[in-house]
């Protein structure tokens, strides 16, 4: 009998965790796609593959050993004054074209641009002007299957010139009917019916091969009018943004939240319904009377600091979130669930309701103030029409999202190159994953919390 039982009990938590295990595939599945695919030269191949040339081994030490012959360090390459770099691209040869005589593929250094997008207005230098290629000579022949041959060309790369670049492509072009198997390092394209095996780089360094996409987006977009780094500028603008939004609704919600919970005054429970009532209402009913409330300064007050409007402004925006009814109601309902004998022994002791606030309640809610602090962070970090709205120009005032928009102009509407703007999407997500790491039981606690009489 106590076997049977044991048995059921491992059946159902089996069963459970084969749940969670498919519910966890469910929800993190379209995220993990998404970082495979960035890694990708082309994230939208059909079929997708799911081991990319960006996660074999083989090509990690490829790319070190290659970034180190080129002149640059093993981890991000170059293309260095005095630099030889060795390559070898190996072919099947086909028995009918073998007995013909084996030719010589034609390698070329182009003047090509990483891609489209601001990398495509790029005016140099580039590697062409300074590579000599010599070779290709015939390495080694070993029979293949069926009375092919498998040819193994080497060449080389030398850098004639005085100036470092970043980038070494090569394209290796070879009769028709020849078949590619192997490289020192896998070609990023395939091309013109396999003819045509091309390289972003043969100098990449471990981590611009590795990480190709998101490279570009670090390395390619700068203000036109500053000169800065404009993907690090919208990284900085969304945490400064959503840093003073955490900030003000940690303040604003948890005084409330005890005003509502705790103090007794006439309207409490009017002011409890309106606030309900509040979110209720979508955001977009309340939308052009907040962009008039912006644009006039908040009934002219903003003059008196100078600003005759808050448009394209961070103070604009982050005034116009400064505290969310849901934030206040999760603060709320966790302030009545504490036990009410706490303030009553300060309020013996002699603690007025603020001191009871900050030295007895606010250390007990950490909880609560987790849950409020992802929630409210999340929210501001993942918003993007109103600040559209608000911050039109230049483009150094954009917050990550607004910026992100102006990727798909500039990669994927001209050149349909949309690695950089995948890439681009997992840098924005991964801060949200960070902060529900570190915060996780608090967030889990002070859900929990705060609905217990919710």
């Amino acid at each position: 009998m106590s076997d049977a039982i044991a048995r059921r009990r491992w059946a159902r938590a089996g069963a459970i965790y084969l749940l969670l295990l498919f519910f966890s595939i469910l929800f993190m599945g379209p995220l993990l796609f998404a970082v495979l695919s960035s890694l990708k030269d082309n994230p939208a191949e059909w079929p997708p593959r799911l081991d990319p040339p960006q996660l074999r081994w083989r090509n990690w030490v490829a790319a070190y050993r290659l970034g180190q012959a080129g002149g640059g360090s093993g981890w991000f390459g170059a293309f260095a004054p005095g630099a030889v770099v060795p390559f070898e691209v190996t072919y099947e040869v086909p028995a009918e074209l073998a007995v013909q005589g084996i030719e010589l593929p034609r390698v070329a250094v182009p003047r090509r641009v990483p891609g489209a997008g601001p990398g495509a207005v790029r005016t140099g230098p580039f590697a062409a002007d300074m590579a000599e290629v010599v070779g290709p000579s015939i390495a080694s022949r070993q029979p293949g299957p069926d009375g092919s041959v498998l040819v193994t060309y080497r060449f080389e790369v030398r850098h004639t010139g005085q100036i470092t670049v970043d980038r070494l492509p090569v394209d290796v072009e070879v009769p028709r009917g020849y078949r590619f198997v192997e490289a020192t390092l896998s070609p990023n394209r395939t091309e013109r019916l396999g003819r045509v095996q091309s390289w972003n780089t043969i100098t990449p360094g471990v981590i611009p091969y590795v990480f190709y996409n998101y490279t570009r987006v670090f390395g390619e977009n700068y203000s036109r009018t500053t000169g800065r780094n404009l993907f690090l500028t919208w990284i900085g603008n969304s945490l400064w943004v959503a840093t003073a939004k955490v900030l003000t609704t940690l303040a604003f919600a948890s005084m409330a939240g005890y005003a509502l919970a705790r103090l007794r005054f006439p309207g409490r429970n009017v002011l409890f319904v309106v606030m309900l009532f509040s979110m209720m209402v979508p955001s977009q009913v309340t939308f052009i009377s907040n962009y008039l409330v912006l644009r006039d300064g908040i009934f002219g007050l903003s003059r008196l600091w100078g600003m005759p409007t808050l448009l394209n402004s961070f103070t604009g925006l982050i005034l116009s979130g400064l505290v969310g009814a849901s934030a206040v109601f999760i603060m709320k309902q966790f302030f009545e669930s504490l036990p009410k004998e706490l303030e009553e022994s300060a309020r013996i002791d002699g603690a007025s309701p603020g001191t009871t606030f900050r030295r007895i309640v606010l250390p007990l809610a950490r909880p609560a103030l987790g849950a409020v602090t992802i929630l409210t962070f999340q929210g501001a970090w993942n918003e993007f029409f109103w600040p559209l709205v608000v911050l039109t120009s230049p483009q150094d005032k954009f917050v990550l999202m607004v910026g992100l928009s102006t990727f798909r102009r500039a990669y994927g509407a001209v050149g349909f190159d949309w690695g950089p703007l995948l890439a681009g999407a997992v840098v924005a997500a991964l801060p949200v994953l960070i902060l529900f790491v570190v915060f996780q039981r608090y967030f889990v606690e002070g859900i929990s919390f705060s609905g217990l009489k919710g």
